[in-house]
């Protein structure tokens, strides 16, 4: 088994890299956040390797990591997962925005990636839950800071809410009022005035 390969770039075209190892050109597959990190043509290059035998080729995919390398292994294991999807994979989500999708159940950032579809996204999720166990990743910091802007949005409004209901009107109807005026806001004082202007027809 190739684990490793240390030598020099003679060609790259994502997803090939032809590396010469002591006069030996091996071909490599890799996915395109590996491509993001490597050098140009005459650089020294290391990557972690996996070969991959069949009947008619033996195929050598590297990676700029051995987390990246970890998961391929991990997702060729999934059924209908071959080298090509997982490289996809690879190539559009790094390791923890990966594990954070499945650990979640994001189905709709799965399917994003190319060659995913909902079923796969699926497949993918209840497949690789246990698998990576290792990867309790904490969620991207787009995801932190998507989480904090709706947790302050859900307070403003909740806050907004309970002075409609004070002032008299139904839960419901409070709601009603605040989705339509909601985006136009940034306090809840604002979503309060905008919700009884627009309750009086905007005088």
């Amino acid at each position: 088994m190739i684990g490793r390969l240390q030598g020099v770039i003679l060609e790259k075209q994502a997803p090939d890299i032809l590396i010469d190892v002591q006069g030996i050109g091996y071909e490599v597959q890799a996915p395109l956040s590996t491509f993001a990190v490597l050098g140009a043509v005459g650089s020294k290059i290391t990557l972690h390797t996996h070969l991959t035998i069949r009947e008619d080729a033996h195929l050598l995919y590297g990676f700029s990591d051995k987390s990246e390398r970890s998961l391929f292994r991990t997702l060729i294991k999934v059924s209908g997962v071959g080298p090509k999807l997982a490289l996809a994979i690879l190539s559009g989500m790094d390791v923890n925005a990966f594990a954070h999708c499945v650990h979640s159940e994001d189905v709709t950032s799965l399917t994003r990636l190319p060659g995913v579809g909902k079923k796969t996204a699926e497949r993918l999720i209840v497949e690789m839950k246990d698998r990576l166990k290792e990867w309790q990743a904490p969620a991207p910091l787009w995801a932190a800071a998507d989480a904090t802007e709706t947790q302050a949005q859900d307070q403003m409004l909740a806050e907004a809410e309970s002075a409609l209901v004070a002032l008299g009107y139904k839960p419901q109807e409070a709601s009603k009022m605040l989705i339509k005026v909601s985006d136009q806001c940034s306090t809840s004082e604002d979503m309060i005035r905008q919700a009884l202007r627009s309750s009086m027809g905007g005088k």
